[in-house]
Formats: C-alpha cells, structure tokens, sequence
C-alpha cells in the first residue's frame, strides 16, 4: 500500500506541473464534478477496482480536507478550474452533518469552491421550505431544533441549485433557476440542472405540494434557444439520474450504460456534448451517442476532472475528455482551511456522537446489499417502530429499505452510540399510526412489485409477528400467496382492520405505495424513528435481551425457496 500511495502522490504532482497552452483559436475549460456527496465530511470506506489492474482492494477515500487539499494543488494548475455537482450533496448524511440540519456540508461545498450543482431527489428530502432555505440562508426551518446551531446564523449556499425540471404548479416556472451561465476563460458555458422525474415518489408528499417533477430531456432542451440568445454555445447537463455499467469506474469510453439516464441522454440536442449524472452511486465514463456521460460514485470517494476544448471562432465543443481521481488522504499536500473546518464539525460533534446508547447481541447488524432483500437489520428497525407503537394500537411495523441508510455498527464491547443508530436512520423521519383493513394491507403488499420497483428499492421489512409468501412466477398483483399473510400465525381476515405503524414518508403513500393513503384513524405520534430506535435498544438491554442478529428472520420468503 505505500508503494501504491507513492505512485499516486507521483501522479497528482504530474498532473500539477505546467502544461503546454492551447493553440490559437481553441479554449481549455477544466470542471471537477461530484456527485451524491451525502454530507460524507470524513473519509470513509472506498472499494478500488481500477481498469488500469491490480485487482479489488478496500482503502478509505475522499473527507472534505482531502477533496479541498486535491482541489487546492489543480488550481494551482487553473486557478479558473470549475467545481460542479450533479445532486445529492446534502440528504441521507451521516451524523456529523445531519445532527446540524446539513449545514456543515454546506459550509464545506462553499469553501471547496462549488459554483453549481443540480438538485437530487434528497435535497427535497425536507421539502420545498427547506431547500430554499438551505440555498439563502435563514432560521426558519421544519428542522427548528438543528437548524443554526452548528455556526450561528446560517448564511446559505454560495453556489447555485438548478432544478430545469422542477416546476411550480401555479407560476407553471422552475421552483429553482433552470440553468446558470459561467465564464471560463473567455468561454460561456451554460449549465443545466435537472433531478430525475421520479423524485415525488422519494420525497415526503406534502413536503412538495404543488411541485410537479417533469421530463428531464424536454426541460434541457427547452433552455437553449434562451442560452443562445445570451450567447452561449457550450453546454453542459447536470443531471441526478443515473445508469449502471459493467466497466470499470474509470473506463475510458465505456459503452455499455444501460438505466434511465440512457434514454435522458438520447433526447438531448446534438449540441449538447457533457452529461454529468448522479443517483445511482457508481463511477463511469460512457459514451451515448457521441456524448459523453460521466459519474463519479458517491460519498466524495472520486472525483471527476473533465475537459473541455473549445474552438473559440465557433464558440462550439472540439473535444471532451475525463478522467477519475480517487480522493486518497494524504496524497496532495493539506488544505489549512478544510481540515480546520473538518475539525471543528468533528469536536462540535463528538461529545453528542460518543453519548452510548445500548450494548447489543452482536458488534454489526446488517442491511442488505442494494436494499434489495429482507436483513436483519430491518428486521431489528421494523420491531423498534412496533414497540414505538404500541400505546397507539399498533400490531404491524413495516419500514422501506431505502430509509435504512447503513449497518448498525458497534465500538468496543458491542456497545451502540449515539452516532452509530444515527447513521443507520439520518432522516428523522416520524412515525404514523393507521388502520388498515385486511384487503388493504394485501393491497399494499402486492403494490412492492409494480413496474419492476422491487429491483429499485427492495421489499418492506416487516416487524415480529407479521409474515407471508411471496412467487415470482405469478403476475404482477397476484404475486402474494393466499392465505399466506399472517400476524402472529393466524391469517388476516379481509374485512378486520389491524393498526399499522410506519414512518410519515410511506404514510404520504412515499416510494409508490399508495395504498397507505387509505388509512384511516390516522394519528402522527410526532416520535422519530432514531429515537424509536434507540430507545428499543436501550429497553432490551435492561430487560436483559440485549437487540440485534447476524442473520435477517424470514419474515418473508419466496415460495419454493
């Protein structure tokens, strides 16, 4: 490993030295993007698999002082290098940032530099209200009990949002500006921002009442004759959508992107050449049709350096190149003023992070990869949400996977901190209570696997008591075994109503569940799942049964397995 991190200290200082200057007529402009930052102001841990060889190996990457110091050694190079972002800097963050309503990562985009940056479906993660105020600044927030405690008065984001495709429903205008002109070497370059059109469906629904989320394609396109007018001939897309790829994360050319920003990037006009993406947290650089379509993981792991030749007399792309650099600490010399600020969110945080919570039956529980199957860890924040419930009637728990964010860790002695449950549950979301009748829940059980959204976001977890069948073989809507839906091992009666408790994102019928709008009786406890969480740990530690498994319960199988 060190004679590896001597080749890439070797690496970043040649890519330092001077380079020879453009010829007469074409522009250089040079874009370092990230994408799905995630609030991750500290290193964390990166699996490397580089097309160059040499195999899988796990190291710990990126942390805002490393970014601000590889950062700090390019400009140096340019100092007129472009910071951008395609979505998803802030939202599903680890406590160091989330415990301060995302302010510190805000704080560090601003000192990184950032100009610009598209919105991501979890910037809309505490609604309209909140954005805005994470954009200019102010007090006034749905998080009043965060907000402005990590820095005094909070003063806003110093780069710009764009959000093309996010449109008021009664000016029928972008909530956010669309697109945002920056001058680079003589050049203008336009930038577009988009967020997929799916984002009301991940988003709590009456934190966006009144937005409407259109097509991603048309609201780009729709921008250029405007930037035309003021002159603008480079392009650039910004986009939180994304696609998966076999290749490796820096294969040049890749041509094997498959996902929704393919057909995003196939609607685009031809004078469009850059796409940068988001969402699905995987590095690559694609070709589609000419252009070029990059993304660069999450967690501020890698970042992409892009380059733009620009033939000045036609004010039009020449070429367009890219290339990743993973964020290795220590490789370029340290930024004072990034690792100042990491320093200080860390000792602000520290004592509340350290608070020990409960010792649990085992040093890990696990989520599952992609959130894809049962685990036991949503096994584990399911039966937290049931014990939540119960003075409000609740008999079933049931807890989407995606709002799992990381495994439950432990320090010594299996000993669960404050900080650690707060990573694994970071939106604070609250719980609501219902009355769903038996048809109801068989309902919203089938609703899993419509259009293939099990691949996308897994299958409930399901709280102690509550079982059932699944095939695979049947259609979609028929896919639930009948009979096999059973709490406490008697099956549920069609026409009995039974008290669910889930969080208030899939009570507003969240990730495409509708059927959780048909609850009645409804009553918002105001209790947050983190302390739901944390309070069942604590409880079964007293009670002598200390929380937790290796292995996810088999709540749910599939019939025939």
């Amino acid at each position: 490993m060190k004679k590896y991190l001597t080749l890439m200290m070797v690496a970043a200082l040649t890519g330092c030295a001077w380079q020879q200057p453009m010829p007469p007529g074409v522009a250089e402009v040079q874009l370092v993007e990230l994408n799905d930052f995630h609030g991750n102001l500290e290193a964390s841990k990166y699996v490397w698999d580089s097309a160059a060889g040499g195999g899988e190996r796990t190291i710990q990457a990126g942390g805002i002082d490393t970014l601000g110091a590889a950062l700090k050694a390019w400009r140096k190079d340019d100092p007129e290098l472009m910071v951008v972002g395609a979505g998803d800097l802030i939202g599903a963050s680890p406590a160091i940032s989330s415990m301060w309503a995302d302010e510190p990562t805000i704080g560090a985009m601003n000192l990184l530099g950032l100009r610009v940056t598209s919105v991501g479906n979890h910037e809309f993660d505490q609604g309209r209200i909140e954005l805005l105020r994470q954009q200019q600044g102010g007090c006034v927030s749905p998080r009043a009990d965060k907000a402005c405690k990590f820095d005094g008065p909070y003063q806003g984001a110093q780069f710009q949002y764009l959000a093309a495709n996010v449109i008021d429903m009664r000016t029928r205008k972008p909530v956010l500006p669309a697109y945002k002109i920056e001058t680079v070497h003589g050049v203008k370059v336009g930038f577009i921002g988009t967020v997929l059109r799916e984002t009301a469906e991940s988003a709590l629904a009456s934190g966006i009442a009144g937005l409407d989320f259109v097509d991603e394609a048309d609201a780009i396109n729709r921008q250029l004759p405007e930037l035309r007018k003021q002159g603008v001939g480079v392009f650039v897309v910004l986009i939180h959508q994304g696609g998966r790829t076999t290749d490796k994360f820096d294969q040049q050319d890749c041509s094997n992107l498959k996902g929704p920003i393919v057909d995003v990037v196939q609607r685009l006009d031809p004078a469009i050449r850059l796409v940068i993406s988001g969402h699905s947290h995987q590095g690559y650089l694609c070709k589609v049709d000419g252009r070029l379509v990059t993304q660069s993981d999450m967690g501020g792991h890698v970042l992409g350096r892009i380059t733009l030749q620009v033939d000045t007399a036609t004010n039009t792309v020449r070429e367009v190149s890219a290339k990743q650099e993973v964020m290795v600490p220590g490789t370029w010399p340290v930024d004072p003023a990034l690792t100042a600020y990491l320093n200080k969110a860390r000792e602000q945080s520290a004592a509340a992070l350290a608070r020990p919570v409960a010792v649990i039956a085992v040093p890990s529980v696990k989520r599952a990869k992609d959130h894809v199957d049962e685990s036991a860890l949503g096994d584990l924040v399911a039966d937290s949400m049931l014990a939540a419930g119960r003075p409000y009637g609740a008999q079933i728990a049931l807890q989407n996977p995606g709002g799992i964010r990381q495994d439950l860790e432990t320090v010594a002695g299996n000993r669960v901190t404050l900080g650690k449950a707060m990573a694994v549950l970071p939106f604070g979301n609250t719980l609501v209570a219902m009355n769903l009748r038996g048809s109801q829940i068989i309902q919203l059980l089938e609703e899993q696997w419509l259009e293939d959204r099990d691949s996308k976001r897994g299958l409930l977890q399901l709280s102690e008591g509550f079982t059932y069948q699944w095939d695979a073989s049947k259609p979609e809507g028929s896919k639930i075994v009948p009979g096999s839906v059973k709490l406490n091992g008697v099956k549920l009666d069609m026409d009995t109503s039974y008290r669910v408790v889930t969080n208030n994102f899939l009570a507003e019928g969240g990730d495409g569940f509708p059927a959780f709008k048909n609850g009645s009786n409804r009553a918002p406890t105001g209790i947050r799942d983190i302390d739901a969480l944390t309070q069942y740990l604590a409880r079964r530690e007293q009670d002598g049964k200390p929380a937790g498994a290796v292995a996810p319960l088999k709540r749910y199988v599939q019939k025939d397995q």
